[in-house]
């Protein structure tokens, strides 16, 4: 157990066992009316409370934040009371768990909401899929956001976090990665507002802070956490460009000034060695300016995971798809025991298949 990835940590007032992350990651289970978390989620999630901390799928903070089939919400009391079992069920196992907040913005279509155009911060097509009850469907232009429109999604964070807590979580994950809507306002290729919320790095990232301000009237900001993908790039629309990585220099150096319980950041999901604007090794470039507890994601193994904790470069280290196929990961690792590959083609389907059936060793071992 002298693995770097094995040790436990303490994110403010909250003990971890290890720092064997389970990163958040869309499975599309939630399939019945309300978008409800359901006995199903309540064993996948429970299987997996060896780790360190479950950051939970993406859970929409309203009806217009939508853009998948089947995803779980924590906007209405029916979610809180399912998400309720979640919580309940992964502590009584000893496990740690936060709700990923969420809102995708443009990445959405008029099939999720009455036909309605999804909103952003500017009408910009990105161009892209969306995955909608009918199979996957071309993007449109979105709705550009109001200012009082954008002042009610800071609200709907705010009550998706005060769920949250009422629904048992041990905190909350703010997402602004992976191209959806608070990363679309921090994007210059993707925010051509020209009001207090786009222009200068600052007010684009202006969304985050009041989101965060805003949370930390419900519950201890030193229960939240942020995710960040400063070089996605060629996804949902998104392009790094010049003034990229110092956006994001600035809101996680701004970071400090709040007792975050983390930061969580990607390394690039795709190939930006030749991008003159990127920085490919997120985690060694935001080491030395974040000052607080630091998880980095993407593509690690249990070597290269016990290494950048052990260089300094990070604190933690999250897992996606290894944790997928392999319920036990960390006790995995405790073993250097052989990991289990996933079905790619049932990530996403209805039903146990893929999602509650691979194996812990014990099981394995009986």
């Amino acid at each position: 157990m002298s693995e770097a990835l094995l040790k436990p940590i303490t994110l403010n007032d909250l003990e971890l066992k290890n720092r064997v992350i389970m990163a958040p990651m869309t499975r599309s289970r939630a399939a019945n009316e309300g978008n409800v978390p359901n006995d199903l989620m309540v064993t996948y999630y429970t299987q997996r409370a060896g780790a360190g901390l479950i950051i939970s799928e993406g859970s929409q903070v309203s009806a217009q934040a939508v853009g998948y089939i089947n995803t779980p919400g924590i906007h209405t009391p029916e979610q809180v009371e399912g998400w309720k079992k979640v919580t309940k069920a992964v502590h009584d196992e000893g496990g740690k768990i936060f709700l990923q907040l969420w809102h995708v913005g443009r990445i959405s279509h008029p099939d999720f909401h009455d036909g309605a155009l999804p909103v952003a911060p500017s009408p910009l097509n990105p161009n892209d899929k969306a995955y909608t009850p009918q199979g996957f469907k071309d993007t449109v232009a979105p709705r550009e956001l109001t200012v009082e429109d954008i002042k009610q999604i800071v609200q709907d964070f705010k009550n998706g976090a005060k769920n949250a807590m009422e629904a048992g979580f041990d905190g909350v994950e703010v997402h602004s990665s992976n191209g959806y809507l608070l990363h679309q306002f921090f994007a210059s290729t993707s925010n051509v507002r020209t009001d207090a919320y786009g222009g200068s790095i600052e007010n684009r990232a202006r969304i985050l802070f009041e989101i965060l301000d805003a949370i930390k009237e419900v519950m201890p900001i030193g229960r939240v956490g942020a995710r960040f993908n400063p070089s996605l790039h060629g996804v949902f629309g998104m392009t790094l460009n010049e003034d990229t990585i110092p956006t994001f220099d600035y809101i996680i150096g701004k970071l400090n000034d709040y007792n975050l319980a983390y930061v969580h950041l990607s390394e690039p999901f795709t190939d930006v060695s030749e991008l003159p604007e990127a920085e490919p090794n997120i985690a060694k470039r935001y080491r030395p300016i974040y000052k607080g507890n630091l998880i980095i994601n993407a593509g690690f193994t249990q070597e290269t995971g016990n290494k950048v904790i052990e260089d300094g470069d990070a604190d933690m280290v999250a897992f996606g798809v290894p944790f997928i196929a392999n319920p036990d990961l960390p006790e995995r690792f405790a073993q250097n025991a052989e990991l289990q590959q996933p079905d790619k083609d049932k990530f996403y389907s209805p039903g146990a298949d893929g999602y509650i059936d691979y194996p812990s060793l014990k099981e394995v071992e009986a």
